[in-house]
């Protein structure tokens, strides 16, 4: 029997049987990932380069864009090559590096999602003490404490994951590499350690998800009591955005995996792997520049800008 010594690769599910739709799979896949790397890549910028933007809601959103253009680098472009040049393999190692990047920066992510939650919570329940609570120093050791619980939790499952022996061959029923996929491969009983791991860390996104329906709770409790429309509408402007990002989020990964057996087969799987791996990284700009007229005055400047320089 195979074990993970003998796995010098791995077979990753594959999109689609026929050429024609390998290739327009991969125009898909590459128009996504360009829609993610500008949408994301104009956050960054505008946030970096206005200085009216400098605030801690703006600072948290910068990260997240960093989070975003990062967990889809980790699994979109392996997925892409593979359509282009009609192949199905994926290295031991690059394997490992994509189970180690994802789950770092989805976990990250999931942070910091948390914590921008608390952001708006301060911001509109607790308004006189948002300067004191939210001063730089402390804005930076939410977003350090934020990636640094990714990566710990990443390093974790990562090494324990590729510590089990495989004993059912290297075929992965999925479009990149993720732990449950792996731990199917694994030899019986082996895998018990990594699951006990696993459900620890649900139980912690668990909590960090209790935490954010009580911020928007107060949150929303706090808006409705506001005499002013406009204040109603400002809040609800920065708000509502988060709240949306916070769902897709969500409902995607607890679908993937908390759907029945019986919902439960390799197309399924890879269809909605695609919805929470993929498509969270390329929305998030557009939810949240909808509504917030401070980032878009922000993006019209710098296109205005960078037509004026090449004029």
């Amino acid at each position: 029997m195979p074990n993970s010594s003998s796995v010098s690769e791995f077979l990753l599910l594959p999109f689609a049987d026929t050429r024609e739709l390998q290739l327009l799979h991969f125009a898909l896949f590459l128009g996504i990932y360009l829609a993610a790397l500008l949408g994301n890549g104009l956050i960054l910028t505008a946030v970096a380069c206005d200085q009216h933007l400098h605030t801690p809601m703006y600072f948290f959103l910068l990260n997240l864009a960093l989070l975003d253009l990062g967990c889809i680098s980790s699994t979109l472009p392996k997925a892409m090559a593979n359509l282009l040049w009609d192949t199905r393999a994926i290295s031991y190692q690059g394997c490992a590096a994509q189970v180690f990047f994802f789950f770092f920066l989805v976990g990250a992510e999931y942070s910091l999602l948390t914590v921008m939650s608390y952001d708006r919570y301060i911001a509109i329940c607790k308004p006189l003490h948002y300067g004191s609570l939210l001063g730089s120093r402390a804005c930076g050791q939410m977003a350090a404490a934020a990636w640094g619980s990714g990566f710990l939790n990443a390093v974790l499952h990562t090494a324990n994951t590729f510590s089990l022996p495989l004993c059912h061959g290297n075929a992965v029923d999925h479009f990149f590499c993720e732990i449950p996929q792996i731990l199917q491969l694994s030899c019986s009983n082996a895998y018990l350690r990594e699951f006990e791991l696993l459900v620890f860390s649900f139980s912690l996104l668990f909590g960090s998800f209790v935490f954010i329906v009580v911020s928007y709770v107060q949150i929303f409790r706090a808006v409705l009591r506001m005499p002013s429309e406009q204040g109603k509408n400002k809040a609800f402007s920065t708000c509502l955005p988060h709240l949306a990002v916070v769902s897709l989020f969500v409902s995607t990964g607890i679908f993937a995996y908390l759907k029945p057996p019986s919902f439960s087969s390799p197309y399924l799987d890879l269809v909605v792997s695609f919805l929470y791996s993929v498509v969270p990284p390329a929305v998030n700009p557009l939810l949240y520049s909808m509504r917030n007229q401070e980032l878009k005055h922000a993006v019209r400047k710098l296109f205005q800008y960078m037509l004026l320089k090449h004029q």
